[in-house]
Formats: C-alpha cells, sequence, structure tokens
C-alpha cells in the first residue's frame, strides 16, 4: 500500500481530497455535485492536455487562455456577425488556434525566443485580437455550437465528455505517435535528440500547434457554456493549466508527463474549488488554500520521485519494459478500487444534507473593488439580522467561474441564490439551472438575460452616466475638453455608465470627448493610462471615471491640477471616493449606496425563499454627490 501512495501521490491527493470533503460536507458526494466538478474541470482539463505537449518538452505555453477567447470570439464574430455558416466557423475557431500555435512554435524553433517570453507575447496579442473583434463586448454564441454546453438525456454534461475525448486523445499521442516519443527525447535532452535524427524545430512547431488546437477547443466548450463569447474569459486560465498538468506528475525540466496525470491534476483544482465553495469558506481565503494544496501535491510527487530514484526505478521513463505493464495495471486498478470504496463508505455514513437553516449563495462579480466590498458586508449585516447563512463567492470577474459557482450553490440546495452578474448573458444557462431545481434568483446590481428572476435590485447605470455628464458640464460651463476611463471592456456596468455618459454629454455641443482608454476599474491602472492621456491632451479641462477607483488614480495623475483646473467624475459613492469629494480633489461621485443594495438584495431573496411575493424591481436611489451635500450622504 505504500508503495502505491508513493507511486500515484497526485491520485493519493484527489482520493484523500474527496474523502475530506466529503466528510466535512453533506452536499459534496451527490451525483448532481460530482457532474458539477467533472464540467467545471473540462475547461482547464483540455487546455491542460495541450500544455502538457509543451511541458512534457521542456517548453511552457503562457498564451492558452487567451488563444481560447479568441478562438470563441472569432467562431462568435463569423458565424452572428458575418454570416458565415456554422461548420465553416468552427472551422476558422480550430485554425485560429493552430495559427497562434505556430506562431509560438516558429518564435521558440526560429526566433531562438525564450517559450516564456514568446508565449508571454502571444498572451497579450491573443487578448488584445479578441477585443479588437469583439469591440470589447460579449457576442452571442451560436445556438447549434451552444448545445456543446448543455447535457445528453438530461444529466450527462457534454463537456465531460468532450474532456474525457481530449484526453484519451492526448493519451494516445503521447503513448503511440512518433511526434509523442519526439516530446519526450527532446524534453529530456534537447541536442541528443538532434543528434539522434529528430528535426527539433519542426517538432516543436508541432506540439506548440496541438496546444493551440487544444487551447481552441476549450476556448469552445468555455463559450458555449455562456452561451456567448467573453473577450476577457480564460483570464489566468493557462495558470490553472499549468498546476494541473504539474500536480499531475510532470516535470517542468520536460522529459516527464502523462493524460491521467494531467487529468488528476484538473480534477483535484476542480474539487478543491467546488468544496470549498460548498464549505462557505471566504473567498479570500481560497485563494490561500488553493496555493497551498498545489504546494503540497507537488512536494508529494517529488517525494516519490526520490523514493523511486533511490530504488533504482527509471522515472518517469517511456519505456521502462513490457514486462511492467501487468503490475501498473494492477496498482492502477487497486487504486481505483481503493477509491471507490473509501468514497462508498463515506457516502452510506453521511447522507444528509448539510443543515436544514436557511441557506443564501451570493456571488459578487468581483471582490476587488470596495464598491462590491460594501456591497457584501451590507448583505453579511441584513443576513446576520434575518438570522439566515449566508454564503459569498467572488467570481473575479470571470463569467465562467460565477457559472462554477451558481452550480455549486444548486447542488448545496440554497433556499435563494442571489446574483452580481459579471455579464448578464453568460451567467443565464446557470441561472435556469437554479430556476429547474425551484431556487428562486435574485439579482442584484446588473440583470440576467434569458433566465427567470424573482427580483432585480439595482441602481440605473445608464441613468447614473447621464447625470455624471450633466454633473461635469454644468461645472466646466458647457464647454471644454474630457476624458473618459472606462472599465473592464466586455462589462455591463462599463458598457452602461459609458451609454449613459455619451448620451448625457451630446446635449452640450460646446464640450469634447477627445480621448476614451479602458483602465479596469483599478486604481493603479487609472493613474497610469491618466498619465499617458495627459501626454497627449494636457489641456483636459474634465475626466469622468466610470468607478471611483479609476478616479481617484486619475487624481493622483494630475496632482495640483485636480480639483482645481481639471474637474474629476467618479462613480459609485466609497469611502474613499467620498472622502476625495470632501477633500475638494473630486468635483463628484455618482453613488449607488452599495451596502443599501446589498441589504436589500438579502431582504428580497429570504423573502422569495419563504414564498413570498416580491416586486419584479427595486430601485436603489442613485444621487450626484459633490461638496455641497457630501457631509449629509451616509
Amino acid at each position: 500500500m505504500r508503495r502505491l501512495l508513493l507511486d500515484n501521490g497526485a491520485l493519493t491527493a484527489l482520493v484523500a481530497l474527496v474523502v475530506a470533503m466529503s466528510l466535512l460536507s453533506g452536499d459534496f458526494l451527490t451525483t448532481q455535485n460530482l457532474l458539477n466538478v467533472g464540467v467545471q474541470a473540462a475547461v482547464t482539463a483540455i487546455l491542460a492536455f495541450g500544455v502538457t505537449f509543451v511541458i512534457v518538452s521542456a517548453g511552457i505555453d503562457l498564451s492558452v487562455g487567451s488563444v481560447a477567447a479568441l478562438s470563441a470570439t472569432v467562431l462568435a464574430w463569423s458565424a452572428t456577425k458575418e454570416g458565415v455558416p456554422v461548420a465553416i466557423a468552427v472551422l476558422l475557431a480550430v485554425a485560429t488556434g493552430i495559427a497562434c500555435g505556430l506562431v509560438n512554435g516558429a518564435l521558440v524553433s526560429y526566433g531562438k525566443l525564450p517559450p516564456f517570453i514568446a508565449t508571454l507575447a502571444m498572451l497579450s496579442v491573443a487578448r488584445g485580437l479578441s477585443l479588437v473583434i469583439s469591440q470589447g463586448s460579449p457576442i452571442a454564441f451560436p445556438e447549434s455550437v451552444s448545445k456543446v454546453g448543455d447535457t445528453l438525456g438530461g444529466w450527462l454534461p457534454v463537456p465531460v465528455i468532450v474532456m474525457v475525448a481530449m484526453g484519451l486523445v492526448t493519451a494516445l499521442i503521447l503513448a503511440r505517435t512518433y511526434i509523442g516519443r519526439s516530446m519526450y527525447a527532446i524534453g529530456g535532452n534537447e541536442e541528443a535528440a538532434r543528434l539522434s535524427g529528430l528535426r527539433v524545430k519542426r517538432q516543436k512547431l508541432a506540439i506548440y500547434a496541438l496546444s493551440g488546437l487544444f487551447a481552441a477547443v476549450a476556448g469552445i466548450v468555455l463559450a458555449s457554456r455562456l452561451v456567448s463569447a467573453q473577450p476577457q474569459a480564460a483570464q489566468g486560465y493557462e495558470l490553472d493549466a499549468i498546476a494541473a498538468v504539474v500536480i499531475g506528475g510532470a516535470s517542468l525540466a520536460g522529459g516527464v508527463g502523462k493524460a491521467s496525470g494531467t487529468l488528476i491534476g484538473a480534477l483535484i483544482l476542480a474539487v478543491l474549488r467546488n468544496g470549498l465553495n460548498l464549505l462557505s469558506v471566504s473567498a479570500f481565503w481560497q485563494q490561500v488554500v488553493i496555493g497551498v494544496v498545489i504546494a503540497l501535491a507537488v512536494l508529494l510527487d517529488t517525494v516519490r520521485r526520490k523514493a523511486g530514484a533511490s530504488a533504482g526505478t527509471p522515472v518517469g521513463s517511456t519505456s521502462s519494459g513490457a514486462g511492467r505493464k501487468g503490475p501498473q495495471a494492477l496498482k492502477y486498478t487497486l487504486a481505483a478500487v481503493v477509491a471507490a470504496a473509501v468514497i462508498a463508505a463515506v457516502s452510506l455514513w453521511n447522507t444528509g444534507g448539510s443543515g436544514s437553516s436557511t441557506k443564501v449563495g451570493l456571488s459578487l462579480s468581483t471582490l476587488n473593488n470596495p464598491f462590491f466590498v460594501q456591497m457584501k458586508e451590507g448583505a453579511q449585516a441584513e443576513a446576520e439580522r434575518q438570522g439566515v447563512k449566508l454564503t459569498v463567492t467572488d467570481a473575479q470577474n470571470d463569467a465562467s467561474q460565477q457559472a462554477n459557482q451558481l452550480q455549486n450553490f444548486t447542488s448545496e440546495s440554497m433556499k435563494a441564490v442571489i446574483v452580481n452578474p459579471v455579464d448578464s448573458d453568460a451567467v443565464g444557462p446557470a441561472a435556469r439551472a437554479a430556476n429547474k431545481a425551484d431556487i428562486p434568483v435574485v439579482a442584484a446590481d446588473r440583470g440576467v438575460n434569458k433566465a427567470d428572476v424573482a427580483t432585480l435590485v439595482a441602481s440605473d447605470n445608464v441613468a447614473g452616466g447621464r447625470q455624471a455628464a450633466k454633473a461635469l458640464a454644468d461645472k466646466l460651463g458647457g464647454k471644454g475638453e474630457v476624458a473618459v476611463l472606462q472599465g473592464t471592456a466586455g462589462t455591463s456596468a462599463s458598457r452602461e455608465r459609458g451609454q449613459g455618459f455619451a448620451e448625457g454629454i451630446k446635449e452640450f455641443p460646446g464640450i469634447k470627448v477627445v480621448a476614451k482608454q479602458p483602465a479596469d476599474f483599478d486604481r493603479t491602472k487609472g493613474l497610469d493610462v491618466m498619465t499617458n492621456l495627459l501626454q497627449g491632451h494636457p489641456g483636459v479641462d474634465g475626466v469622468f471615471a466610470e468607478n471611483d477607483e479609476m478616479a481617484l488614480g486619475a487624481v493622483k495623475a494630475l496632482g495640483g491640477k485636480a480639483g482645481k483646473s481639471v474637474s474629476v467624475v467618479g462613480f459609485d459613492g466609497t469611502p474613499d471616493g467620498l472622502k476625495a469629494v470632501g477633500d475638494g480633489t473630486l468635483y463628484a461621485s455618482v453613488a449607488q449606496q452599495p451596502k443599501e443594495l446589498g441589504r436589500i438584495a438579502v431582504r428580497n431573496a429570504v423573502a422569495v425563499a419563504d414564498g413570498k411575493k416580491v416586486d419584479s424591481l427595486v430601485k436603489v436611489p442613485v444621487k450626484v454627490v459633490t461638496a455641497k451635500n457630501v457631509k449629509d450622504f451616509g
């Protein structure tokens, strides 16, 4: 047994995680939740299969997340905007992924660039092209392709089938093909491989092209789940993919790795995130826990390798002799039997749910923004007052991650779900799944499209944008030059606030908008972007930032000009923003009262969970706060 566990470190870690989560949460070991885990692992696993080829050959590919987003955007744009037949659009998407991979391979093989630099450049290029093609907005996915994100027979998720199929293809390529053997040879010793007659440069082209192909498939699966191509989708997924490959036993030095290990690595990450959601672990602590578990899993694998080396076992060898195939198969069978027995025992021991108290789930688009932190605080205060258990999750501005969180809430049998969408279209399928499970959905701050919501608790972003335009125009006396700092491209808040401001500023022909640049709702980026804009437009008279964080960054860039020769208007009414208004450096902020929004959302969620009627739309008052009324605002 000791030998079995040491030889299969990643599998041991996965079994231990499953057992631990099953003991800690009665909602974990259910058929529906395990299928959720499979769906949530699918995109990462498919990306990781492609990255496995690269890592086995001693390379690295940081571009797979961006290539996935670009491929999905090409498919949606060509099929819906340009009228290209869907079959050809799919081929174009796949060709896009392969082309990106070939460029990476050419830069590495013929351009002599380090793989890290070449793929880092492609990460930026592919993401930029995705934004250019989509103009920063999500594009509806063709209905026929969206079925890839559905289920077969009403229960078997298609993404899981695609994941298994791509895993089998990966295993076949690695174990049974010339290029697969070439990967191990190049990763083991590139110079020896070249001297042995391998055309290393051509092989690397093919290896990176395969990685691009798998990224394209992952992008299609991801967009199908979200029924839209998101230009900002799959951000950071390249790190998850690399982590899955390494957790699965591959070596970043090359020459070692297999498809089964990569699949196990992806499942470990999915089980971890799913379980932590079910256990209501803080969104901030989740990142800490995931990092620790990744380190422990790799450490366990390192111990296994040292043990194998000391026993004279050729670790990672692809040709350890036909005589070892029988014992290896026996060990894997034994491991599967042990895992199944333990899981079955735990399932029988812990069959109930995780309690009968009223449970409400809240999925926020991000907690990296004071506005949503305040919304969370208001929601938690109301939940405590109502005596309900509130689980808060952070989608980190990732529509796919938010879909996973809503699936987890559904598995956990929440009495109601509150969602602050990253994107109104992308959250639709997960909200419909909650509808099907008779779990009422409350939308907060942003609406949910193509799903039934009990109520929408929100401020009017478009109206707020118009108010900001009027306030800035009045301050400038109806004439001058204005710069606009936009939020994260593709988000509904940025689109709506920008739309309202554009509509409002048209009423003042003496005001000219001289520049618009995204700063991603981030204070540091607001500082950098505003600094750059001032080089080209030193005479700017006013600035509109689509949130207070960017506005405060602009104030820092303007220095002594802020509040004197240049007027800055923000949005959200955060504590730091209101303080700047009081100090005079920020002229105004369109305040939304996020704490009140969170309180009202929970109040309505509890009401619908109890079967009470609520209004379909609840408006939280919005007002422009200036130095004149900032002391009266709370």
